[in-house]
């Protein structure tokens, strides 16, 4: 989404859920004011295109908790194309399979929850690790800051890259 000038400058020092409450999507305010709503994210930054955004949760559930998102905006999955939709399924897998290599974790969570009113479609895939507890509370793990880890960032991004030269 656009905004103007004047709705920049209106909504500007809004919180999130005011954007929400406002009718707002913050993912694309936060875009258009260029990361004044979530910060700088582009150490948390693993691939990008002209469709999707995939990077690291600033506010993670656990270590290598990651995010794929439109770029344009959609409620959720329900709104956006078939071939959006198989993209962020796509990528999803090859970023669950990096996840799992580069961090060591059991498995990685696969969810997606539009749930307000100006949600943006993105999906969560947060990591298990073997000494965790199975199930849905892995959903709701405390969040925590980002750790930046170069080398982590770099495996996962080379691997995320080499997938998207090849996909179609």
């Amino acid at each position: 989404m656009e905004y103007s000038k004047e709705i920049i400058e209106k909504y500007y020092d809004y919180s999130p859920k005011d954007l929400v409450d406002a009718g707002i999507c913050p993912t694309c305010f936060d875009r258009a004011t260029g990361g004044h709503v979530f910060g700088d994210d582009s150490k948390n930054r693993i691939y990008e295109d002209a469709d999707i955004d995939c990077l690291f949760v600033g506010n993670p559930r656990a270590d290598g908790h990651a995010i794929i998102s439109t770029k344009q905006h959609f409620h959720d999955m329900s709104e956006a194309t078939d071939e959006i939709n198989k993209k962020i399924v796509c990528f999803t897998k090859q970023l669950m399979l990096a996840i799992k290599e580069v961090f060591g974790c059991e498995r990685v969570y696969f969810c997606t929850m539009s749930d307000g009113p100006m949600n943006h479609y993105h999906v969560q895939l947060i990591p298990r690790y073997a000494f965790e507890e199975r199930g849905s509370r892995n959903f709701v793990k405390p969040r925590k800051e980002y750790v930046y880890d170069k080398e982590k960032l770099e495996k996962v991004k080379n691997i995320i890259e080499n997938f998207a030269k090849n996909y179609k």
